[in-house]
């Protein structure tokens, strides 16, 4: 068996609630997404969601060779990007094609991934983040009670900007997810947007009230002594990971034990990269939490770590011309029995989607903030009107 092509198809959409943290509260709804098929001599296709038009830069290593050596052919990959770095589009291109041909392999043996990547079972527990900064109390609260229904009873709330609106905030979500238990794990992050004292204020005060369960990124995602500084020094957990691009990046981290749940997602370097990381996690006794995806494919994965705590689930319509077979159940994201992935495209959706070009450039990623890791700049007149602009539509 061989490799034949890589196609990428790009479209973009609206989604169904916008998403907005603290280093852009007004929040956005517009997004750009792409699907990766890697095709066969034997008619079977990978697919991944991403990747974009960075793949032709790798294409080259992956045409003519067996698929079913997903890591040799990760490891081929990384070792040509040797001089660049394995860093933002090359990383995504990187994490995409990884992401197919682990698909690939998992229709090939007939199962779904969970099952090829040895888990005993085909599900993983799930928390509710809504990436919310940008949304009232009222949509706040719909959220979070959505997710109640579910079973879900933790959550993880935007913040950094204002905190007495953070406290209002996140009463709002432990009262919610309080229908499901009577102590929900509450979260909070605030995107590298504090300096590490600044962090340390904010996080104690939030604990003269809450029982925080984790604080994510209180400092920059490199600053081992920053991220240690505050772990110490609160009685929350400090998680973060979500913006680093494989395991050299956590390395250091673990070894100056400025991380207490180590993060990973698809952008850990895809399934391999993220396993990788998964796996130094383990062997220092640390939880893994995986990252948020378009109906949370990389659920196969965490489902096979023996580490892992919970996944983020963020629900705003991620998946526009798309389904995964997956879903959510007393508090639990469970993964169905459909070969591969699980991802099944609508051509006549995505075919109305479909773009060559985005037609504007998208809000994602988030620029840094003005004032991050200095003084806070709360939400300005402005971006809280943003707030109820959103409700009306």
């Amino acid at each position: 068996m061989k490799v034949t092509g890589l196609r990428t198809r790009t479209y973009e959409f609206t989604l169904q609630r916008p998403i907005g943290d603290a280093n852009f509260p007004r929040g956005t709804d517009f997004m750009v997404g792409s699907i990766l098929f890697v095709d066969t001599d034997e008619g079977v296709t990978g697919v991944a969601l991403g990747g974009g038009s960075a793949v032709r830069k790798l294409e080259h290593l992956i045409v003519g060779e067996d698929p079913r050596g997903v890591v040799g052919l990760w490891k081929k990959m990384l070792d040509f990007l040797f001089k660049e770095g394995n860093a933002g589009a090359d990383k995504r291109a990187l994490a995409a094609i990884d992401v197919a041909l682990w698909d690939l392999k998992a229709k090939l043996n007939n199962e779904p991934l969970w099952r090829t990547l040895g888990a005993r079972e085909g599900r993983c527990k799930a928390y509710a983040s809504g990436i919310d900064l940008c949304l009232n109390d009222e949509a706040l609260a719909a959220f979070y009670r959505r997710m109640a229904k579910q079973g879900i009873d933790a959550g993880k709330l935007k913040v950094g900007l204002d905190q007495d609106e953070d406290m209002r905030r996140l009463k709002i979500v432990k009262e919610e997810l309080s229908r499901v238990s009577r102590r929900p794990a509450l979260m909070i992050d605030s995107n590298e947007y504090w300096s590490p004292k600044q962090a340390i204020r904010a996080i104690s005060e939030l604990e003269r009230h809450f029982d925080l369960t984790w604080v994510e990124e209180p400092a920059r995602r490199w600053d081992y002594r920053g991220l240690r500084q505050v772990s110490r020094a609160v009685r929350a957990a400090v998680a973060t990971g979500e913006n680093l691009n494989d395991v050299s990046d956590y390395a250091p981290l673990i070894a100056n034990e400025a991380v207490d749940v180590v993060q990973i997602g698809v952008n850990t370097s895809g399934i391999t990269g993220a396993m990788q990381v998964a796996h130094l996690a383990y062997a220092f006794e640390l939880p893994v939490s995986m990252m948020n995806c378009p109906g949370s494919y990389m659920a196969h994965l965490a489902a096979a770590l023996p580490n892992h705590w919970m996944m983020e689930v963020v629900d705003p319509g991620w998946e526009p011309c798309f389904r995964v077979d997956s879903w959510i159940e007393d508090g639990w994201i469970h993964l169905g029995e459909t070969p591969g992935l699980g991802i099944v495209v609508d051509e006549q959706k995505l075919a109305a989607l479909e773009v060559a070009e985005p037609s504007r450039r998208p809000d994602l990623p988030f620029p840094r903030r003005e004032g991050a890791g200095l003084y806070v700049v709360p939400p300005t007149n402005e971006e809280r009107a943003a707030r109820e602009r959103w409700q009306g539509r």
